[in-house]
């Protein structure tokens, strides 16, 4: 007797976003959650090859097998590198406040 889990699959839009439940069977990954979900007809820019995956904000492997309540998010891809956002700030000397903000300049 095989045993369904119930599982959510979620992806997010600057302007959108939908969580799907879904029952699936014990020992389903997160890929193949995904597919079983059908967001990928919604959204068919989701390409699982480049999309990262993650389950409750942790990345995880597409073969990473889900349990019971697990979300599984798919990640878009960065628009820009914070780790190049934060060297053009330095090199313009601007100083970033806590949280990310610019810091008033003192003139």
């Amino acid at each position: 007797m095989n045993t369904e889990i119930l599982v959510e699959v979620a992806y997010a839009l600057p302007e959108q976003q939908l969580i799907l439940e879904l029952m699936v069977p014990e020992g389903t990954t997160a890929e193949q959650a995904v597919q079983h979900s059908g967001i990928t007809v919604k959204f068919p820019e989701i390409d699982l090859t480049q999309n990262k995956l993650g389950i409750f904000g942790k990345l995880v492997k597409g073969d990473t097998v889900l349990r019971e309540r697990d979300r599984v998010e798919i990640y878009r891809p960065l628009i820009a590198d914070p780790k190049e956002v934060r060297r053009q700030r330095a090199a313009e000397g601007k100083v970033m406040k806590k949280g990310g903000g610019d810091a008033p300049s003192a003139e």
